[in-house]
C-alpha cells in the first residue's frame, strides 16, 4: 500500500467521537449523531422540575373548570329533594266534608240507578227483609183472591189491580164456584230490579215461584190442582211516607 493511501487511511482513523467537540474551525464535519441533536439541544437538569410543575397547574386548571361546569349543570338537583319526598296527602290533605242530605246522583254528577237509587233515597232499606216481607204479601194475596176476601186485598192492590181481582171473583160468585188455595213450602222471592221512578216512589219487581194446591168446589162437582207457577209482581210505595208497606201494581207471567 503506498504513502498516500496510508495517509488517506490513517486521517479516516483519526476522525473518532471526540472530534465532534472539535472547534468549528477543525475543517472536519460534525457527526451524525451530533449533527442530529447539537450542542445544548438536550435540556438540563435544573429545567425538568419547572417544566413539569407548570403542565400540572395547567391541568389542574383545566380540571377545576370542567368539574365547575358539571357542577353547575347536575349538581345542584340530583336526586330527589328533602322536600320532594313527601307524600302527596301530606302536601295537600283531602278535604272531606260530610254530607248534609241524602241524595240520588253521585258525587260526580252521574245519576243513580237501580237499587243504589233506592238506598240513596231511603239509607234504612233493606233488601233481604224487603224479600222476606214480599214472600208474606205473596202468600195472603193468593189466599185472599182464592177466599174471595176483598177487603184484605184492598189495603194490599193497586186500584187497577184490584179492579181485575174484583172482575174474577165476581164472576166466580156468579157462578157458584169457590176455591181453596194451600202452599206446599214457603215461596221463593228474587229481585228482579229496583228503581226510583219520580220524586220519592219506588218501584221494585220481585220474580216469584210457588207450588201450591188448589181445591175448587162448583156445580160439576170438586176439583183439586197441583200448581206450580212463576210470576212477576211489581210492587211501589213512596220511600218518605209513614206507611210502611208496599202496595202492589201488577203482575206478569214469567219463565218457570
Amino acid at each position: 500500500m503506498g504513502r498516500e493511501d496510508r495517509a488517506f487511511r490513517g486521517e479516516r482513523l483519526s476522525c473518532g467521537p471526540l472530534r465532534c467537540n472539535a472547534a468549528p474551525d477543525a475543517g472536519l464535519a460534525r457527526g451524525y449523531i451530533c449533527k442530529i441533536v447539537g450542542p445544548g439541544s438536550a435540556p438540563s437538569v435544573s429545567e425538568r422540575p419547572s417544566l413539569q410543575t407548570l403542565e400540572l397547574i395547567i391541568l389542574a386548571g383545566l380540571a377545576a373548570i370542567v368539574l365547575y361546569q358539571l357542577y353547575s349543570v347536575l349538581g345542584r338537583r340530583v336526586g330527589r329533594q328533602p322536600e320532594e319526598q313527601r307524600p302527596a296527602a301530606e302536601a295537600a290533605p283531602a278535604r272531606v266534608r260530610a254530607p248534609d242530605r241524602v241524595v240520588d246522583t253521585a258525587e260526580d254528577g252521574v245519576q243513580l240507578t237501580g237499587l243504589a237509587a233506592v238506598k240513596a233515597k231511603d239509607p234504612n232499606f233493606d233488601m233481604n227483609r224487603f224479600l222476606a216481607g214480599a214472600k208474606g204479601a205473596y202468600e195472603m194475596i193468593v189466599k185472599a183472591f182464592a177466599d174471595g176476601d176483598k177487603e184484605t186485598l184492598r189495603n194490599l192492590l193497586a186500584p187497577s189491580v184490584m179492579e181485575s181481582f174484583e172482575g174474577v171473583i165476581d164472576q166466580r160468585q156468579a157462578e157458584g164456584r169457590t176455591e181453596t188455595v194451600e202452599f206446599f213450602h214457603a215461596p221463593r222471592a228474587d229481585l228482579e230490579k229496583a228503581d226510583v221512578v219520580s220524586g220519592d216512589l219506588a218501584r221494585v219487581t220481585v220474580r216469584f215461584l210457588a207450588e201450591f194446591r188448589s181445591r175448587t168446589k162448583g156445580p160439576e162437582g170438586e176439583g183439586v190442582d197441583d200448581r206450580r207457577t212463576a210470576e212477576l209482581w211489581t210492587f211501589e210505595r213512596r220511600l218518605k211516607s209513614r206507611d210502611p208497606n208496599w202496595t202492589l201494581v201488577h203482575v206478569d207471567a214469567a219463565e218457570a
